[in-house]
């Protein structure tokens, strides 16, 4: 592999909480290890438009406490073709950049496998995900400061739930994971959650809240993933609504405002671990590795593993203590 030099990071895909942290990182290790380092704005539509910027260690001050991506982020359609990553990787080369962090989800680790066997350029990427579904790592960036996010939603929506002997139901994101909506769940003290790993029958959820209703539960609140087989919330209220009339039945929809908001301290923490550790990873000759925490130590994953394995499973315990605890 040839000597690195100059270093480019960029945020792709959906923002999460942590990626400014990360960005810290990367800008401030490679600096500190005698190396240039580039931001990339707006990920890879930006390393197509050529928009660069070269960053030394101030450049990154004040930005650890930020959510968002201040690297920005955009889709590229370009880039899917092997001519959008031809003009993309010859504009790397123009820039003197010879090595890639790409932060973000497996839609941002595929482009950059891709990239990287195509034309020989190392990559080492960072999971920046909310969704926390990234094998390899046991949290993603992000998923901290979402789940508490949601958490403190729950909290204010028990309190008016509670005012008004209301059953709420409460959308979180999660389209092919329950991860935010699980943790969340339980730490919310949700009567139900519905999950994408888990299908519930409208049925047994009927039966369940009749039950808390019977044994005077003055509200309810049940949490559902956005990828949940019954359809989101609203359908399932409205399928709920038609057998059970018991409370007044409100649906609130959290969307994005879980990916915004002030990283928490792990998110913090993770994500300046992480952007330390791909730094440390492509001087030591590593190339196509994902960075992840495991057992609170920082380990490599193959790209391709991270990519194409969709073996993360929900813990059985958290979902049968969800049921427990919610009698």
């Amino acid at each position: 592999m040839a000597s690195i030099n100059k270093i480019g990071v960029f945020t792709s895909g959906g923002d999460a909480p942590g990626m400014n942290a990360c960005i810290r990182a990367v800008v401030r290790t490679g600096i500190y290890l005698g190396k240039q380092v580039v931001g990339i704005h707006q990920g890879y539509q930006g390393m197509i438009d050529k928009k660069f910027t070269n960053m030394d260690a101030r450049s990154v001050r004040n930005i650890i406490q930020l959510g968002g991506t201040v690297l920005k982020t955009a889709r590229c359609v370009d880039f899917r073709t092997y001519e959008g990553r031809k003009k993309a990787y010859d504009n790397l080369k123009e820039e003197g950049i010879d090595a890639l962090v790409p932060i973000g989800g497996d839609g941002t680790f595929s482009g950059a496998e891709e990239l990287s066997r195509e034309f020989d350029i190392p990559v080492i990427c960072v999971p920046g995900t909310i969704d926390n579904d990234l094998y390899g790592s046991d949290f993603t960036l992000g998923y901290d400061t979402a789940t508490n996010t949601v958490i403190e939603a729950i909290d204010k929506i028990r309190d008016t739930a509670a005012s008004h002997d209301r059953l709420f139901f409460v959308e979180v994101m999660g389209r092919d994971s329950g991860c935010i909506a699980l943790h969340a769940g339980v730490a919310g003290g949700a009567e139900a959650i519905l999950l994408p790993e888990k299908e519930t029958a409208i049925d047994d959820l009927i039966h369940k809240l009749e039950e808390g209703a019977l044994s005077k539960k003055s509200s309810c609140i049940v949490i559902i993933a956005e990828g949940d087989k019954n359809g989101g919330a609203y359908n399932v209220a409205k399928r709920v609504k038609e057998k059970f009339n018991f409370y007044d039945i409100k649906v609130t929809i959290l969307g994005h405002l879980q990916r915004g908001g002030t990283p928490s301290s792990f998110d913090r923490v993770l994500g300046s671990r992480m952007g330390y550790a791909a730094v440390k990873a492509l001087l030591a000759g590593e190339n196509r590795k994902m960075v992840g925490l495991r057992g609170n130590e920082i380990k490599l994953t193959d790209l391709e593993d991270a990519i194409h394995n969709h073996s993360f499973k929900l813990e059985e315990d958290l979902l049968d203590m969800a049921t427990i605890l919610a009698i």
